[in-house]
């Protein structure tokens, strides 16, 4: 919580409340648009997906309508303001579940509408791109993204607020389903990175020589269909009854992918000539991917931003934060702005 100071000092500036449903979290939170985070919940469905092996849409819009209302009472009263105090709300247009992200948009638009407010649709990876430059890592400024998730892997060039450029991203697999489906084919619960991540930690990362997919010297594109098939075909041979043997293989599989995800932004670095790199999405959290992070940007005389852990994941302080960057600059949405499961980043 920030001090009673710097909070009614916040409310000089526009106060943004964002809704993030785009999956199977529903989240809710407030931001003023110089990025500080007045209040921050989130309900996990990961419980209840966990028995079904993955998110399953129907229940997760379901579980979105029955959190939505009382996340936002809890975000207003946790930075003690009421409905009329907020500057504009926003909500995750997409990319993401249809059935989800018509929950959050819907609540938003409603209270757009009833406190005659402007509402602002959001792209969920905007929301993970800018991520690292809140809790006063700001301004939003020049330099390549990493965001590296459960379904997504992409390199950008961030030039201004609104202004990216597609560098690279997965042909295939992203980093975060390649950890998920090994989890599920060596018998670890859903959501699996963090299993294999904990795990790692007890193993040899070399006592299994799987596959870098680095498609050529210059690409910043990114496969991993090849590493969950080479793990597949390694399986077999292994008794992952035995502790070791099952720590050796989540060792072995989290080098491989970090491997990758540190060479390419490093080449992302250099090809575009930025100094300033940053990291984002749910696998940034990995511990094993951030200590490389941080050993080879010192190594290269790169600046390093990763997004603090609890913005990681899906939460909607990125969502309100990217909200605001767009609010100061004057933009808004029409009420008439439709969800898209699609919705890219870069046009």
């Amino acid at each position: 919580m920030i001090s009673s100071q710097a909070f009614f000092s916040a409310l000089s500036f526009p106060v943004i409340l964002a809704l993030e449903s785009s999956c199977d979290e529903t989240a809710a939170a407030i931001c003023t648009a110089d990025g500080r985070l007045l209040a921050s919940c989130i309900s996990s469905q990961a419980d209840i997906h966990r028995r079904y092996g993955g998110v399953v849409p129907e229940v997760a819009s379901r579980n979105h309508i029955l959190h939505v209302r009382p996340l936002v009472e809890a975000v207003l009263e946790e930075a003690r303001l009421s409905l009329s105090d907020i500057g504009a709300f926003a909500a995750t247009r997409g990319p993401g579940l249809v059935s989800s992200l018509l929950i959050g948009t819907s609540m938003a638009k409603a209270l757009a509408v009833a406190e005659g407010k402007p509402f602002l649709a959001v792209n969920h990876m905007e929301g993970h791109l800018l991520s690292p430059f809140m809790a006063g890592q700001g301004p939003v400024r020049p330099s390549v993204a990493l965001i590296v998730s459960g379904g997504h892997t992409m390199l950008v060039q961030v030039r201004a607020v609104g202004d990216y450029v597609l560098l690279g991203r997965t042909r295939d697999d992203a980093a975060g389903e390649a950890f998920d489906k090994v989890a599920k084919m060596i018998g670890l619960p859903y959501p699996g990175g963090p299993e294999i991540d904990k795990l790692a930690s007890q193993g040899n990362p070399t006592a299994h020589a799987f596959p870098r997919s680095f498609l050529d010297g210059s690409s910043l594109e990114f496969s991993f269909s090849g590493l969950k098939t080479a793990v597949l075909y390694e399986l077999p041979k292994l008794d992952l009854e035995n502790p070791r043997a099952l720590a050796d293989v989540c060792a072995s599989v989290q080098a491989a992918i970090i491997e990758v995800l540190v060479e390419k932004l490093v080449l992302a670095a250099r090809q575009t000539g930025e100094s300033l790199v940053t990291v984002s999405g749910g696998v940034s959290c990995n511990r094993g991917l951030r200590a490389a992070l941080t050993a080879r940007c010192e190594k290269e005389g790169l600046t390093l931003l990763l997004a603090r852990t609890e913005l990681c994941t899906d939460n909607a302080g990125m969502i309100a934060f990217a909200a605001a960057q767009h609010f100061q600059l004057g933009h808004s949405s029409s009420l008439e702005a439709d969800v898209d499961p699609n919705l890219s980043l870069v046009n």
